[in-house]
C-alpha cells in the first residue's frame, strides 16, 4: 500500500486500505495487480487517469513512425525517368522513410528478367551513398523488388557534404566533370 505522497504504508488487507482511502477522501487504485501482494495506491482517480492519458499522448507524439514509400519501374523505363524516380527515392530516404523500389514485368517482358535485374542494380548503386539494402533484390511473381533503409551515418555525411559544398557529392557527377576537364586539357 502506497499513499498519495509515495510513502509506503506496508502490507494490509483490502478492507483496511479502502477505509484509509475513504477517510482521506481519495480513491484506491491497483497499480500492479500481478505482483504478490498486489500494489495499491491512494490517489484521486480523475487526476490519476488524466495524467496517465497525458503521458500516453506524449509518448505517442514522440514516437517516430516510418512509412514505406513505393516507386514502380518498368523494364523499359527511360534513363531520364530512372533519374527522376531515383531522385524521389533519394528524397524519401533523406526524410527517413523506408523505400520499396520495384520493377513490374508485364506480358512477355518476364522472359528477359536480366533487363529488370540490370535496372535494379543501377538503382541500388545510385542509392548506395545514403541507404542500405534491407535484403538483396528478389523476384516474386512478375515483380522484382528491393527495400532500402536510410543509413543514418551515410545520410548525415551526405547532408554535411551538401552544406559545405552546396552540391551533393555523387559518383556520376564527378566523372562527368573530370571528362569535361580532360577534353578541355586535350
Amino acid at each position: 500500500m502506497v499513499d498519495e505522497d509515495g510513502n509506503s504504508l506496508g502490507v494490509m488487507t483490502s478492507q483496511e486500505a479502502l477505509y484509509i482511502s475513504r477517510s482521506r477522501g481519495l480513491d484506491l487504485v491497483e497499480i500492479s495487480p500481478n505482483s504478490r501482494p498486489p500494489v495499491c495506491k491512494i490517489v484521486d482517480y480523475g487526476k490519476f487517469n488524466y495524467e496517465r492519458q497525458k503521458k500516453e499522448k506524449q509518448a505517442k507524439k514522440n514516437q517516430h513512425v516510418m512509412h514505406i514509400k513505393e516507386i514502380r519501374f518498368n523494364p523499359n523505363t527511360d534513363t531520364h525517368d530512372i533519374e527522376f524516380k531515383t531522385k524521389h527515392l533519394r528524397q524519401f530516404l533523406l526524410e527517413g522513410h523506408k523505400v520499396k523500389a520495384y520493377v513490374m514485368f508485364k506480358g512477355r517482358m518476364i522472359t528477359h528478367p536480366e533487363i529488370g535485374e540490370k535496372l535494379m542494380s543501377e538503382i541500388v548503386e545510385k542509392l548506395s551513398d545514403i541507404s542500405k539494402l534491407e535484403s538483396p533484390p528478389k523476384m516474386e511473381g512478375k515483380t522484382l523488388f528491393a527495400y532500402f533503409l536510410p543509413d543514418k551515418h551515410k545520410v548525415q555525411v551526405y547532408k554535411e557534404t551538401i552544406s559545405k559544398t552546396g552540391k551533393p557529392e555523387s559518383s556520376s557527377a564527378g566523372t562527368d566533370e573530370t571528362k569535361v576537364k580532360e577534353k578541355e586539357d586535350a
